[in-house]
């Protein structure tokens, strides 16, 4: 079990430096986005990607 754990990090982390790595300006342009939104936005699309993670998660296995 630790071992998929650590697989499913080592691909997370090389799928969030994809972009930083191909398009630093986009990335950066994004990020700064980001800053501008609410508490609330933020914690919005955390809650949706976690989700979306978990309806992943539970149609593969």
């Amino acid at each position: 079990m630790l071992e998929q754990l650590l697989i499913a990090l080592a691909l997370m982390l090389i799928i969030e430096g994809i972009l930083p790595m191909a398009s630093p300006m986009r990335w950066r342009k994004m990020f700064e986005q980001l800053l501008r939104l609410e508490d609330g936005q933020i914690r919005f699309f955390g809650l949706c990607s976690a989700l979306a993670g978990l309806i992943l998660l539970l149609c593969v296995s």
